[in-house]
Protein backbone atom coordinates (compact mmCIF):
# COMPACT_ATOMS: atom_id res chain seq x y z
CA UNK A 1 0.00 0.00 0.00
CA UNK A 2 2.86 2.78 1.17
CA UNK A 3 4.76 1.86 -1.97
CA UNK A 4 2.03 2.87 -4.15
CA UNK A 5 1.22 6.00 -2.57
CA UNK A 6 4.80 7.10 -1.98
CA UNK A 7 5.42 8.14 -5.71
CA UNK A 8 2.14 10.10 -6.38
CA UNK A 9 2.44 11.99 -2.74
CA UNK A 10 6.47 12.60 -3.66
CA UNK A 11 5.70 14.85 -6.64
CA UNK A 12 2.76 16.41 -5.78
CA UNK A 13 4.53 17.77 -2.48
CA UNK A 14 7.58 18.59 -4.63
CA UNK A 15 4.96 20.57 -7.19
CA UNK A 16 3.71 22.56 -4.25
CA UNK A 17 6.29 23.22 -1.95
CA UNK A 18 7.60 26.52 -1.45
CA UNK A 19 11.07 27.58 -1.91
CA UNK A 20 11.71 28.41 0.89
CA UNK A 21 9.06 27.57 3.20
CA UNK A 22 8.23 30.51 4.64
CA UNK A 23 6.34 29.88 8.60
CA UNK A 24 3.09 31.76 9.24
CA UNK A 25 1.91 34.14 9.03
CA UNK A 26 3.47 35.82 6.22
CA UNK A 27 3.06 39.21 4.73
CA UNK A 28 0.60 39.11 1.84
CA UNK A 29 1.75 38.01 -1.24
CA UNK A 30 -0.02 39.03 -4.23
CA UNK A 31 -3.44 37.82 -5.33
CA UNK A 32 -3.62 34.84 -6.93
CA UNK A 33 -6.22 34.65 -9.31
CA UNK A 34 -9.60 32.96 -8.98
CA UNK A 35 -8.58 29.50 -10.99
CA UNK A 36 -5.15 29.41 -9.60
CA UNK A 37 -6.77 29.77 -5.73
CA UNK A 38 -8.98 26.60 -7.09
CA UNK A 39 -6.55 24.25 -8.60
CA UNK A 40 -4.14 25.12 -5.70
CA UNK A 41 -6.79 24.39 -3.24
CA UNK A 42 -8.00 21.17 -4.88
CA UNK A 43 -4.22 19.58 -5.08
CA UNK A 44 -3.97 20.03 -1.31
CA UNK A 45 -6.80 18.42 -0.67
CA UNK A 46 -5.48 15.59 -2.70
CA UNK A 47 -2.54 15.56 -1.19
CA UNK A 48 -3.97 15.19 2.28
CA UNK A 49 -6.00 12.60 1.17
CA UNK A 50 -2.67 10.46 0.11
CA UNK A 51 -0.83 11.69 2.75
CA UNK A 52 -3.72 9.70 5.12
CA UNK A 53 -4.04 6.68 3.19
CA UNK A 54 -0.20 6.42 4.00
CA UNK A 55 -0.29 7.16 7.25
CA UNK A 56 -2.56 3.58 7.69
CA UNK A 57 0.16 1.68 6.62
CA UNK A 58 2.83 3.24 9.29
CA UNK A 59 3.25 0.54 11.74
CA UNK A 60 5.18 2.39 14.25
CA UNK A 61 4.29 4.68 16.63
CA UNK A 62 0.53 4.27 16.07
CA UNK A 63 -0.61 6.05 18.79
CA UNK A 64 0.98 9.19 17.44
CA UNK A 65 -0.10 8.73 13.96
CA UNK A 66 -3.51 8.28 15.12
CA UNK A 67 -3.41 11.63 16.62
CA UNK A 68 -1.71 13.17 13.17
CA UNK A 69 -3.86 11.20 11.06
CA UNK A 70 -6.89 13.01 13.07
CA UNK A 71 -5.47 16.84 12.49
CA UNK A 72 -4.86 15.74 8.59
CA UNK A 73 -8.44 14.49 8.21
CA UNK A 74 -9.67 17.61 10.18
CA UNK A 75 -7.91 19.84 7.78
CA UNK A 76 -8.76 18.31 4.86
CA UNK A 77 -12.15 18.47 5.89
CA UNK A 78 -11.85 22.13 6.19
CA UNK A 79 -10.19 22.82 3.05
CA UNK A 80 -12.96 20.64 1.11
CA UNK A 81 -15.41 22.94 2.54
CA UNK A 82 -13.45 26.00 1.92
CA UNK A 83 -13.35 24.20 -1.57
CA UNK A 84 -17.21 23.66 -1.92
CA UNK A 85 -18.50 27.17 -0.42
CA UNK A 86 -16.06 29.31 -2.40
CA UNK A 87 -14.53 30.66 0.85
CA UNK A 88 -11.00 30.81 -0.28
CA UNK A 89 -11.67 33.10 -2.80
CA UNK A 90 -10.89 37.24 -1.51
CA UNK A 91 -10.08 35.79 1.71
CA UNK A 92 -6.86 37.46 2.19
CA UNK A 93 -5.47 35.55 5.22
CA UNK A 94 -5.61 32.01 2.40
CA UNK A 95 -2.59 33.11 0.30
CA UNK A 96 -0.64 33.14 3.65
CA UNK A 97 -1.94 29.94 5.05
CA UNK A 98 -1.45 27.42 1.97
CA UNK A 99 2.22 27.53 1.93
CA UNK A 100 2.74 27.19 5.57
CA UNK A 101 0.37 24.58 5.70
CA UNK A 102 2.09 22.71 2.35
CA UNK A 103 5.48 22.85 4.32
CA UNK A 104 4.27 20.66 7.26
CA UNK A 105 2.52 18.11 4.60
CA UNK A 106 5.88 18.27 3.10
CA UNK A 107 7.12 17.18 6.27
CA UNK A 108 4.94 15.03 7.37
CA UNK A 109 5.65 12.99 4.32
CA UNK A 110 9.32 13.07 5.11
CA UNK A 111 8.67 11.52 9.08
CA UNK A 112 6.29 8.86 7.35
CA UNK A 113 8.60 7.57 4.65
CA UNK A 114 11.34 6.76 7.47
CA UNK A 115 8.67 5.73 9.55
CA UNK A 116 7.51 3.17 7.10
CA UNK A 117 10.82 2.15 5.98
CA UNK A 118 12.07 1.82 9.59
CA UNK A 119 14.89 4.48 9.27
CA UNK A 120 14.59 6.59 11.88
CA UNK A 121 18.06 7.49 13.98
CA UNK A 122 16.12 6.60 17.31
CA UNK A 123 12.75 6.33 18.69
CA UNK A 124 13.23 9.34 21.48
CA UNK A 125 13.93 11.29 18.19
CA UNK A 126 11.21 10.61 16.26
CA UNK A 127 8.67 10.50 19.09
CA UNK A 128 10.03 14.41 19.58
CA UNK A 129 9.70 15.10 15.89
CA UNK A 130 6.33 13.80 15.73
CA UNK A 131 4.88 15.63 18.84
CA UNK A 132 6.49 19.19 17.04
CA UNK A 133 4.85 18.04 14.06
CA UNK A 134 1.01 17.75 15.71
CA UNK A 135 0.97 20.78 17.32
CA UNK A 136 2.01 22.28 14.09
CA UNK A 137 -1.24 20.79 12.28
CA UNK A 138 -3.10 21.96 15.31
CA UNK A 139 -2.26 25.38 14.20
CA UNK A 140 -2.75 24.98 11.19
CA UNK A 141 -6.66 23.65 11.73
CA UNK A 142 -7.01 26.36 14.30
CA UNK A 143 -6.20 29.19 11.71
CA UNK A 144 -8.14 27.29 8.97
CA UNK A 145 -11.69 26.95 11.27
CA UNK A 146 -10.47 31.12 11.84
CA UNK A 147 -10.16 32.19 8.43
CA UNK A 148 -13.41 29.97 7.86
CA UNK A 149 -15.54 31.89 10.09
CA UNK A 150 -14.49 35.24 9.84
CA UNK A 151 -15.73 35.29 6.31
CA UNK A 152 -19.17 33.63 6.90
CA UNK A 153 -22.65 35.56 7.55
CA UNK A 154 -24.22 35.48 10.95
CA UNK A 155 -27.80 34.69 11.99
CA UNK A 156 -28.00 38.46 12.23
CA UNK A 157 -27.23 39.43 8.87
CA UNK A 158 -28.85 36.10 7.09
CA UNK A 159 -32.26 35.96 4.91
CA UNK A 160 -34.17 33.36 6.51
CA UNK A 161 -36.67 31.67 4.22
CA UNK A 162 -39.92 30.73 6.23
CA UNK A 163 -40.80 27.49 5.76
CA UNK A 164 -43.13 26.16 3.58
CA UNK A 165 -46.86 25.48 5.34
CA UNK A 166 -48.60 22.04 5.66
CA UNK A 167 -49.98 20.83 2.11
CA UNK A 168 -46.58 22.68 0.08
CA UNK A 169 -45.89 21.50 -3.35
CA UNK A 170 -42.51 19.79 -3.66
CA UNK A 171 -41.40 22.88 -5.50
CA UNK A 172 -41.41 25.28 -2.34
CA UNK A 173 -40.06 22.35 -0.12
CA UNK A 174 -36.95 22.01 -2.25
CA UNK A 175 -36.17 25.77 -2.25
CA UNK A 176 -36.13 25.35 1.45
CA UNK A 177 -33.89 22.77 1.77
CA UNK A 178 -31.74 24.40 -1.00
CA UNK A 179 -31.45 27.75 1.59
CA UNK A 180 -31.12 25.64 4.40
CA UNK A 181 -27.93 24.03 2.51
CA UNK A 182 -26.51 27.49 1.67
CA UNK A 183 -26.76 28.63 5.19
CA UNK A 184 -24.97 25.32 6.14
CA UNK A 185 -22.11 26.22 3.58
CA UNK A 186 -21.30 29.63 4.27
CA UNK A 187 -22.76 30.35 7.21
CA UNK A 188 -21.39 30.94 11.02
CA UNK A 189 -21.01 28.25 13.72
CA UNK A 190 -24.25 29.35 14.99
CA UNK A 191 -26.02 29.83 11.33
CA UNK A 192 -25.04 25.59 10.68
CA UNK A 193 -26.37 24.79 13.72
CA UNK A 194 -29.73 26.70 13.34
CA UNK A 195 -29.77 25.36 10.09
CA UNK A 196 -29.53 21.76 10.61
CA UNK A 197 -31.54 22.33 13.59
CA UNK A 198 -34.41 23.34 11.05
CA UNK A 199 -33.08 20.47 8.97
CA UNK A 200 -33.86 17.55 11.45
CA UNK A 201 -37.15 19.48 12.49
CA UNK A 202 -39.10 19.34 8.89
CA UNK A 203 -37.40 15.44 8.30
CA UNK A 204 -38.57 14.20 11.44
CA UNK A 205 -41.90 15.62 10.97
CA UNK A 206 -42.41 14.97 7.36
CA UNK A 207 -40.70 11.96 5.35
CA UNK A 208 -41.58 13.85 1.98
CA UNK A 209 -38.26 16.68 3.15
CA UNK A 210 -35.97 12.86 3.27
CA UNK A 211 -35.98 12.26 -0.45
CA UNK A 212 -35.60 15.62 -1.04
CA UNK A 213 -32.99 16.36 0.98
CA UNK A 214 -31.27 13.15 -0.90
CA UNK A 215 -32.40 14.74 -4.23
CA UNK A 216 -30.89 17.82 -3.62
CA UNK A 217 -26.85 17.75 -4.44
CA UNK A 218 -24.50 18.57 -1.82
CA UNK A 219 -26.55 18.15 1.54
CA UNK A 220 -25.73 14.46 2.45
CA UNK A 221 -21.92 15.46 1.81
CA UNK A 222 -21.79 18.20 3.41
CA UNK A 223 -23.12 17.06 6.63
CA UNK A 224 -20.69 14.29 6.00
CA UNK A 225 -17.96 16.71 5.96
CA UNK A 226 -19.57 18.75 9.23
CA UNK A 227 -18.81 15.05 11.15
CA UNK A 228 -14.67 16.01 10.40
CA UNK A 229 -14.96 19.43 12.01
CA UNK A 230 -13.15 20.20 15.00
CA UNK A 231 -16.12 21.86 16.49
CA UNK A 232 -18.32 19.69 19.01
CA UNK A 233 -21.01 21.76 18.37
CA UNK A 234 -21.74 21.53 14.82
CA UNK A 235 -20.56 17.71 14.80
CA UNK A 236 -23.09 17.21 17.20
CA UNK A 237 -25.77 18.50 15.16
CA UNK A 238 -24.75 17.15 11.94
CA UNK A 239 -24.79 13.96 13.81
CA UNK A 240 -28.23 14.15 14.75
CA UNK A 241 -29.61 14.90 10.92
CA UNK A 242 -27.66 12.18 9.79
CA UNK A 243 -29.23 9.67 12.44
CA UNK A 244 -32.44 10.33 11.57
CA UNK A 245 -31.94 9.86 7.61
CA UNK A 246 -30.53 6.18 9.02
CA UNK A 247 -33.57 5.74 10.17
CA UNK A 248 -34.80 5.22 6.57
CA UNK A 249 -34.01 1.82 5.07
CA UNK A 250 -34.26 3.61 1.51
CA UNK A 251 -31.23 6.07 1.92
CA UNK A 252 -29.05 4.20 4.31
CA UNK A 253 -26.98 3.44 0.96
CA UNK A 254 -26.51 7.31 0.10
CA UNK A 255 -25.17 7.95 3.71
CA UNK A 256 -23.01 4.73 2.98
CA UNK A 257 -22.28 5.98 -0.39
CA UNK A 258 -20.94 9.60 1.33
CA UNK A 259 -18.38 7.45 3.50
CA UNK A 260 -20.97 8.06 6.72
CA UNK A 261 -19.20 4.86 8.95
CA UNK A 262 -15.77 6.47 8.65
CA UNK A 263 -16.90 9.80 9.85
CA UNK A 264 -19.30 7.96 12.38
CA UNK A 265 -16.35 6.38 14.01
CA UNK A 266 -14.22 9.37 14.39
CA UNK A 267 -17.11 10.94 16.16
CA UNK A 268 -17.03 7.95 17.94
CA UNK A 269 -13.67 8.32 19.40
CA UNK A 270 -12.88 11.87 19.44
CA UNK A 271 -16.06 14.03 19.45
CA UNK A 272 -18.23 14.97 22.70
CA UNK A 273 -20.57 13.37 24.72
CA UNK A 274 -23.47 14.18 22.99
CA UNK A 275 -22.32 13.31 19.44
CA UNK A 276 -21.03 10.37 20.17
CA UNK A 277 -24.03 9.33 21.99
CA UNK A 278 -26.45 10.41 18.01
CA UNK A 279 -23.41 8.30 16.40
CA UNK A 280 -23.73 5.25 17.98
CA UNK A 281 -27.61 5.93 17.39
CA UNK A 282 -26.73 6.64 13.96
CA UNK A 283 -24.63 2.88 13.75
CA UNK A 284 -26.97 1.09 15.13
CA UNK A 285 -29.73 1.81 12.54
CA UNK A 286 -26.84 1.28 10.03
CA UNK A 287 -25.18 -2.05 10.87
CA UNK A 288 -28.65 -3.77 11.12
CA UNK A 289 -27.01 -4.88 7.26
CA UNK A 290 -24.18 -7.09 7.50
CA UNK A 291 -22.45 -5.43 4.91
CA UNK A 292 -21.97 -2.45 6.82
CA UNK A 293 -21.02 -4.48 9.98
CA UNK A 294 -17.94 -5.15 7.25
CA UNK A 295 -17.50 -1.63 7.41
CA UNK A 296 -17.51 -0.70 10.95
CA UNK A 297 -15.02 -3.06 11.31
CA UNK A 298 -12.77 -1.79 8.52
CA UNK A 299 -12.29 1.21 9.84
CA UNK A 300 -11.65 0.44 13.49
CA UNK A 301 -14.66 0.54 14.87
CA UNK A 302 -15.08 -2.66 16.94
CA UNK A 303 -11.98 -1.32 18.64
CA UNK A 304 -13.82 2.01 19.44
CA UNK A 305 -16.70 0.07 20.68
CA UNK A 306 -14.78 -2.12 23.36
CA UNK A 307 -12.67 0.91 24.69
CA UNK A 308 -16.10 2.39 25.49
CA UNK A 309 -17.90 -0.72 27.01
CA UNK A 310 -14.15 -1.85 29.13
CA UNK A 311 -13.67 1.96 30.02
CA UNK A 312 -15.31 2.73 34.18
CA UNK A 313 -15.34 5.98 33.38
CA UNK A 314 -18.03 5.71 30.22
CA UNK A 315 -21.30 7.34 30.63
CA UNK A 316 -23.75 4.29 30.95
CA UNK A 317 -25.95 5.45 27.82
CA UNK A 318 -22.84 5.52 26.23
CA UNK A 319 -22.50 2.16 26.84
CA UNK A 320 -25.73 0.96 26.72
CA UNK A 321 -25.39 2.61 22.88
CA UNK A 322 -22.12 0.51 22.64
CA UNK A 323 -23.91 -2.76 23.37
CA UNK A 324 -26.62 -2.16 21.06
CA UNK A 325 -24.37 -1.77 17.69
CA UNK A 326 -21.97 -4.86 19.13
CA UNK A 327 -24.94 -6.97 19.20
CA UNK A 328 -25.63 -5.81 15.46
CA UNK A 329 -21.83 -6.95 14.58
CA UNK A 330 -21.44 -10.13 16.66
CA UNK A 331 -23.98 -12.16 13.40
CA UNK A 332 -20.42 -11.69 11.63
CA UNK A 333 -18.89 -14.33 12.31
CA UNK A 334 -15.15 -13.06 11.93
CA UNK A 335 -16.08 -9.61 13.83
CA UNK A 336 -17.11 -12.08 16.51
CA UNK A 337 -13.87 -13.75 17.28
CA UNK A 338 -12.06 -10.88 16.88
CA UNK A 339 -14.01 -9.29 20.06
CA UNK A 340 -13.92 -12.76 21.98
CA UNK A 341 -9.87 -12.44 21.01
CA UNK A 342 -9.65 -9.32 22.71
CA UNK A 343 -12.15 -10.50 25.54
CA UNK A 344 -15.05 -9.37 25.07
CA UNK A 345 -16.99 -12.24 27.07
CA UNK A 346 -15.47 -11.24 29.99
CA UNK A 347 -15.96 -7.68 29.57
CA UNK A 348 -19.67 -8.00 29.18
CA UNK A 349 -20.47 -10.41 31.92
CA UNK A 350 -19.15 -7.51 34.62
CA UNK A 351 -21.33 -5.31 33.04
CA UNK A 352 -24.06 -7.64 34.32
CA UNK A 353 -23.20 -6.45 37.24
CA UNK A 354 -23.38 -2.19 36.39
CA UNK A 355 -25.69 -0.48 38.11
CA UNK A 356 -27.46 1.17 35.19
CA UNK A 357 -30.57 -1.42 33.86
CA UNK A 358 -30.23 0.06 30.72
CA UNK A 359 -26.41 -1.39 30.59
CA UNK A 360 -27.66 -4.50 32.51
CA UNK A 361 -30.36 -5.15 29.71
CA UNK A 362 -27.89 -4.58 26.47
CA UNK A 363 -25.20 -6.58 27.81
CA UNK A 364 -27.55 -9.15 28.20
CA UNK A 365 -29.33 -9.49 24.91
CA UNK A 366 -25.31 -8.95 23.69
CA UNK A 367 -24.27 -11.99 24.87
CA UNK A 368 -27.10 -13.83 23.74
CA UNK A 369 -26.23 -12.80 20.48
CA UNK A 370 -22.67 -13.93 20.76
CA UNK A 371 -23.58 -17.32 22.29
CA UNK A 372 -26.37 -18.28 19.58
CA UNK A 373 -25.78 -21.40 17.93
CA UNK A 374 -22.76 -21.69 19.37
CA UNK A 375 -22.01 -23.90 22.31
CA UNK A 376 -18.29 -23.29 22.53
CA UNK A 377 -18.97 -19.17 23.27
CA UNK A 378 -22.15 -20.40 25.37
CA UNK A 379 -19.51 -22.46 27.58
CA UNK A 380 -17.48 -19.61 27.66
CA UNK A 381 -19.68 -17.38 28.79
CA UNK A 382 -20.99 -19.55 31.86
CA UNK A 383 -17.15 -20.32 32.45
CA UNK A 384 -16.51 -16.69 33.06
CA UNK A 385 -19.25 -16.55 35.68
CA UNK A 386 -22.56 -15.34 33.49
CA UNK A 387 -24.83 -18.03 35.50
CA UNK A 388 -24.35 -15.78 38.59
CA UNK A 389 -23.69 -12.53 37.24
CA UNK A 390 -27.97 -13.43 36.11
CA UNK A 391 -28.95 -14.74 38.79
CA UNK A 392 -27.81 -12.01 40.96
CA UNK A 393 -30.38 -9.66 38.30
CA UNK A 394 -32.76 -12.17 39.19
CA UNK A 395 -32.77 -12.31 42.87
CA UNK A 396 -35.52 -10.99 43.86
CA UNK A 397 -33.51 -8.72 47.05
CA UNK A 398 -31.90 -7.05 44.32
CA UNK A 399 -33.66 -3.50 43.23
CA UNK A 400 -33.86 -3.98 39.17
CA UNK A 401 -36.28 -3.01 36.89
CA UNK A 402 -39.08 -5.63 35.53
CA UNK A 403 -37.41 -5.33 32.12
CA UNK A 404 -34.36 -6.39 33.19
CA UNK A 405 -35.95 -9.32 35.05
CA UNK A 406 -37.49 -10.68 32.03
CA UNK A 407 -34.01 -10.28 30.00
CA UNK A 408 -32.50 -12.06 32.55
CA UNK A 409 -35.49 -14.70 32.54
CA UNK A 410 -34.64 -15.18 28.63
CA UNK A 411 -30.84 -14.97 28.74
CA UNK A 412 -30.79 -17.67 31.31
CA UNK A 413 -32.89 -20.14 28.91
CA UNK A 414 -30.59 -19.66 26.19
CA UNK A 415 -27.73 -20.18 27.42
CA UNK A 416 -28.35 -23.06 29.78
CA UNK A 417 -30.88 -25.33 29.08
CA UNK A 418 -29.22 -27.25 26.57
CA UNK A 419 -26.54 -28.32 29.17
CA UNK A 420 -27.24 -30.63 32.03
CA UNK A 421 -24.20 -29.14 33.33
CA UNK A 422 -25.39 -25.33 33.36
CA UNK A 423 -28.51 -26.98 34.52
CA UNK A 424 -27.65 -28.29 37.78
CA UNK A 425 -25.79 -24.98 38.25
CA UNK A 426 -28.83 -23.27 37.99
CA UNK A 427 -30.45 -25.88 40.48
CA UNK A 428 -27.44 -25.43 43.09
CA UNK A 429 -27.74 -21.72 42.64
CA UNK A 430 -31.47 -21.04 44.12
CA UNK A 431 -32.95 -20.67 40.80
CA UNK A 432 -36.01 -22.35 41.55
CA UNK A 433 -36.59 -20.55 44.25
CA UNK A 434 -36.40 -17.27 42.37
CA UNK A 435 -38.67 -18.55 39.78
CA UNK A 436 -41.48 -19.48 42.52
CA UNK A 437 -41.43 -16.23 44.18
CA UNK A 438 -41.85 -14.85 40.49
CA UNK A 439 -44.66 -17.24 39.84
CA UNK A 440 -46.98 -16.12 43.32
CA UNK A 441 -45.78 -12.41 43.54
CA UNK A 442 -44.62 -11.25 39.94
CA UNK A 443 -45.26 -8.54 38.02
CA UNK A 444 -47.43 -9.76 35.36
CA UNK A 445 -44.99 -9.56 32.54
CA UNK A 446 -42.39 -11.44 34.80
CA UNK A 447 -45.15 -13.66 36.19
CA UNK A 448 -46.04 -15.09 32.86
CA UNK A 449 -42.27 -15.06 31.31
CA UNK A 450 -41.80 -17.51 35.01
CA UNK A 451 -44.00 -19.76 33.67
CA UNK A 452 -42.73 -20.25 30.24
CA UNK A 453 -39.17 -20.40 31.47
CA UNK A 454 -40.26 -23.20 34.02
CA UNK A 455 -42.24 -24.77 31.50
CA UNK A 456 -39.43 -25.48 28.97
CA UNK A 457 -37.32 -26.25 31.95
CA UNK A 458 -39.67 -29.50 32.97
CA UNK A 459 -38.53 -30.80 29.44
CA UNK A 460 -35.20 -29.72 29.68
CA UNK A 461 -33.70 -32.65 32.27
CA UNK A 462 -35.35 -35.04 34.34
CA UNK A 463 -33.58 -33.42 36.99
CA UNK A 464 -34.84 -30.11 36.75
CA UNK A 465 -38.52 -31.97 36.41
CA UNK A 466 -38.16 -33.61 39.55
CA UNK A 467 -36.72 -30.48 41.38
CA UNK A 468 -39.73 -28.09 39.95
CA UNK A 469 -42.01 -31.28 41.77
CA UNK A 470 -40.06 -31.20 44.76
CA UNK A 471 -40.16 -27.46 45.24
CA UNK A 472 -44.10 -26.75 44.78
CA UNK A 473 -44.14 -25.93 41.03
CA UNK A 474 -47.38 -28.07 40.23
CA UNK A 475 -50.15 -26.18 42.00
CA UNK A 476 -48.65 -23.24 40.33
CA UNK A 477 -49.33 -24.39 37.34
CA UNK A 478 -53.01 -25.81 38.25
CA UNK A 479 -53.51 -22.37 39.57
CA UNK A 480 -52.62 -20.85 35.74
CA UNK A 481 -54.76 -23.46 34.30
CA UNK A 482 -57.82 -20.71 34.95
CA UNK A 483 -55.81 -17.71 33.27
CA UNK A 484 -57.97 -15.26 31.30
CA UNK A 485 -55.43 -15.68 28.55
CA UNK A 486 -55.15 -18.58 26.11
CA UNK A 487 -51.36 -18.71 26.32
CA UNK A 488 -51.02 -18.78 29.70
CA UNK A 489 -53.64 -21.61 29.99
CA UNK A 490 -51.84 -23.46 27.40
CA UNK A 491 -48.16 -23.12 29.03
CA UNK A 492 -49.33 -24.27 32.12
CA UNK A 493 -51.12 -26.78 30.32
CA UNK A 494 -48.00 -28.15 28.80
CA UNK A 495 -45.81 -27.79 31.74
CA UNK A 496 -47.92 -29.68 34.11
CA UNK A 497 -48.55 -33.03 30.92
CA UNK A 498 -44.54 -33.18 31.02
CA UNK A 499 -44.19 -32.74 35.13
CA UNK A 500 -46.74 -35.94 35.48
CA UNK A 501 -44.12 -38.10 33.20
CA UNK A 502 -42.29 -38.78 36.26
CA UNK A 503 -43.80 -41.27 38.98
CA UNK A 504 -43.09 -39.12 41.92
CA UNK A 505 -44.45 -36.46 40.57
CA UNK A 506 -47.41 -38.08 38.96
CA UNK A 507 -48.43 -39.45 42.58
CA UNK A 508 -47.79 -35.85 44.29
CA UNK A 509 -50.48 -34.72 41.92
CA UNK A 510 -52.60 -37.47 42.58
CA UNK A 511 -52.94 -37.15 46.33
CA UNK A 512 -54.40 -33.43 46.08
CA UNK A 513 -58.30 -34.26 45.03
CA UNK A 514 -58.11 -30.39 44.00
CA UNK A 515 -55.99 -30.96 41.23
CA UNK A 516 -58.09 -33.65 39.36
CA UNK A 517 -61.44 -31.71 39.83
CA UNK A 518 -59.90 -28.78 38.97
CA UNK A 519 -58.56 -30.23 35.60
CA UNK A 520 -61.26 -31.49 34.54
CA UNK A 521 -63.54 -28.66 34.97
CA UNK A 522 -60.99 -26.91 33.28
CA UNK A 523 -61.50 -29.32 30.36
CA UNK A 524 -64.76 -29.47 30.49
CA UNK A 525 -65.01 -25.47 30.15
CA UNK A 526 -62.25 -24.34 27.86
CA UNK A 527 -63.89 -24.70 24.44
CA UNK A 528 -61.66 -22.62 22.28
CA UNK A 529 -58.42 -23.75 22.89
CA UNK A 530 -57.27 -27.18 21.18
CA UNK A 531 -53.47 -26.41 22.29
CA UNK A 532 -55.06 -26.58 26.11
CA UNK A 533 -57.71 -29.57 25.72
CA UNK A 534 -54.81 -31.97 24.08
CA UNK A 535 -52.65 -31.18 27.20
CA UNK A 536 -54.74 -31.71 30.03
CA UNK A 537 -55.83 -35.02 27.80
CA UNK A 538 -52.52 -36.03 27.95
CA UNK A 539 -51.95 -35.39 31.49
CA UNK A 540 -54.71 -37.06 32.87
CA UNK A 541 -53.92 -40.44 30.29
CA UNK A 542 -50.57 -40.49 32.73
CA UNK A 543 -52.77 -40.18 35.45
CA UNK A 544 -54.94 -43.12 34.68
CA UNK A 545 -51.72 -45.67 34.91
CA UNK A 546 -52.55 -45.26 38.94
CA UNK A 547 -55.38 -47.21 40.14
CA UNK A 548 -56.08 -43.91 42.42
CA UNK A 549 -55.85 -41.52 39.79
CA UNK A 550 -58.29 -43.54 37.49
CA UNK A 551 -60.77 -43.74 40.50
CA UNK A 552 -60.66 -40.09 41.02
CA UNK A 553 -61.10 -39.35 37.18
CA UNK A 554 -64.12 -41.79 37.17
CA UNK A 555 -65.74 -40.56 40.55
CA UNK A 556 -65.46 -36.93 39.56
CA UNK A 557 -68.47 -36.49 37.28
CA UNK A 558 -66.49 -35.46 34.53
CA UNK A 559 -66.69 -38.55 32.46
CA UNK A 560 -69.53 -37.59 30.67
CA UNK A 561 -67.47 -34.73 29.44
CA UNK A 562 -64.76 -36.87 28.27
CA UNK A 563 -67.21 -39.54 26.22
CA UNK A 564 -68.22 -36.61 24.15
CA UNK A 565 -64.99 -35.16 23.39
CA UNK A 566 -64.53 -38.53 22.05
CA UNK A 567 -67.92 -38.78 20.32
CA UNK A 568 -66.14 -35.50 18.86
CA UNK A 569 -63.59 -36.81 16.98
CA UNK A 570 -60.72 -35.83 19.58
CA UNK A 571 -58.21 -38.64 19.19
CA UNK A 572 -56.64 -38.70 22.51
CA UNK A 573 -60.11 -37.92 23.96
CA UNK A 574 -61.15 -41.38 22.58
CA UNK A 575 -57.97 -43.33 23.97
CA UNK A 576 -58.60 -41.52 27.26
CA UNK A 577 -62.38 -42.65 27.54
CA UNK A 578 -61.40 -46.38 26.29
CA UNK A 579 -58.97 -46.60 29.21
CA UNK A 580 -61.59 -45.15 31.64
CA UNK A 581 -64.45 -47.38 30.49
CA UNK A 582 -62.83 -50.26 30.18
CA UNK A 583 -61.63 -50.05 33.55
CA UNK A 584 -64.54 -49.02 34.87
CA UNK A 585 -66.05 -52.73 33.26
CA UNK A 586 -63.30 -54.42 35.00
CA UNK A 587 -64.20 -52.90 38.48
CA UNK A 588 -67.60 -54.10 38.05
CA UNK A 589 -66.42 -57.01 37.03
CA UNK A 590 -64.24 -57.77 40.09
CA UNK A 591 -67.61 -56.64 42.69
CA UNK A 592 -69.76 -59.61 40.71
CA UNK A 593 -66.82 -62.26 41.17
CA UNK A 594 -64.27 -61.29 43.87
CA UNK A 595 -61.46 -63.56 43.13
Amino acid sequence: MGEEILPRLQSRCRRHDPQPSPPFPLPLPSPESAEATDTHLRQTVECLSSLISLSHSIKVFPVKWQLIRAKLEELKSGLSLMEESGGALGNPAFPRFMPAAMATVTESLDLAMRCVNLSYSGKLLMQSDLDILLAKFDIHVKNLSSMSTAGRASPACAIVVSRPGVGACKDEMRFYVRDLLGRMKVGDSEMRMQAMASLREVICENEKYVRIVVEVGGIVGTLVGFLDLSDAKVQEEAVRVVSVIAGFDSFKSVLIGAGVISSLIKVLEYGNLGGKEASLGCLIKLTENADNAWSVSAHGGVTALLKICSSGDSDPGLVHLACGVSKNLVGVQEIKCFMIEEGAVPMFVRLLRSKDDNVKVSSMEFLQAMASGDEKTRKLIVNEGGIRALLQILDPSTLVSSRSREVALIAVEKLCFCSATSISMLLNYRFLDFLLRFLRNGEVPVRELALKVAAKLCVASEEANKALGDAGFMPEFVRFLDSKSFEVRETAAEALSAMVLIPKNRKRFVQEDHNISFMLRMLDLDSGNSGVKKSLISTLMAITSCSSGRRKIINSGYLKSIEKLAEDEVYDARRLARKLTTSRFRSMLSGIWPS
